[in-house]
């Protein structure tokens, strides 16, 4: 691998997307290859055993068609669920992306805060351990949200079912003395307006993109792998799924013309 290979990032499905937003953003001189692993969506209700699987394969395609200098695990199921494994695994820098715990408790003023994520996610050990070692002294509303991811996946971010479930899974925090939720789902931040929406201004949403972003910036700097060379920057898009769906769905996600390429893994 080379300076000049791209990152590679990879979802369940498009929720990675809202990652790779900040990733450009804050690394915009980075090539980036993004998989949305969409045939398998949602890996929130998938076993342990399945998802590992699942992500050799992914990491074993990307640096075998793209030579990737490192990874970001965009989804926080996989997360939770893989890390260990891929780093074990791989010799290059791997980033995770788990629910923004530790900043919400620190901001915390009245001492609770709530986290909804994938079923997966909300009984994770590692989200357990999260709260555990960041929360000794904060009240935390732990709350699945099964179907939410797939919503997202579906492009229906502002309809009667969406609206539906959001109102099911908001109802609790909204009545509480919540004052910081935390988006533990990849999908979730395109929800942002309509959970804002429901809950108020009184309680402020958070999620971990930016933190992830500067986390793979770190790495960079302290492999010195960044990439310094002159030209246009590139990223790839594929997908397990259908590529003209999730082309029309990634581009109206990120207002920008995707084209996705299908592969098979």
């Amino acid at each position: 691998m080379k300076n000049n290979s791209p990152i590679g990032v990879f979802d369940s499905g498009v929720g990675g997307l809202s990652i790779l937003i900040e990733l450009k953003r804050l690394l915009s001189e980075e090539n980036f290859v993004f998989l949305a692993d969409q045939k398998y969506v949602p890996y929130g209700e998938k076993n342990k055993k399945e998802l590992v699987r699942r992500v050799y394969k992914i990491t074993d395609y990307f640096i075998k068609h793209y030579k990737i200098k490192m990874i970001v695990v965009a989804c926080n199921t996989a997360t939770c669920y893989t890390i260990d494994e891929l780093r074990k695994k791989y010799p290059f820098p791997i980033v995770g992306t788990l629910p923004a715990v530790k900043p919400a408790a620190k901001l915390s003023k009245t001492k609770q805060i709530a986290v909804i994520s994938t079923p997966s996610t909300s009984k994770s050990k590692m989200l357990k351990k999260l709260i555990k070692d960041n929360c000794r002294n904060i009240d935390v509303l732990n709350i699945g949200c099964k179907n939410l991811e797939n919503v997202v996946e579906q492009g229906k971010l502002n309809n009667a079912q969406t609206h539906k479930l959001l109102l099911k899974y908001l109802r609790a925090i909204k009545n509480s003395d919540t004052d910081y939720l935390v988006l533990g789902c990849t999908h979730y931040p395109f929800l942002r307006k309509h959970i804002q929406k429901i809950l108020g201004s009184r309680i402020k949403l958070i999620d971990g993109g930016n933190a992830i972003a500067r986390r793979t910036k770190w790495w960079l700097k302290t492999k010195r792998a960044k990439n310094k060379e002159k030209g246009r920057r590139k990223t790839v898009y594929l997908t397990t799924g259908n590529s003209a769906k999730f082309s029309k769905l990634a581009g109206g996600l990120l207002k920008n013309r995707v084209r996705g390429k299908k592969i098979n893994i």
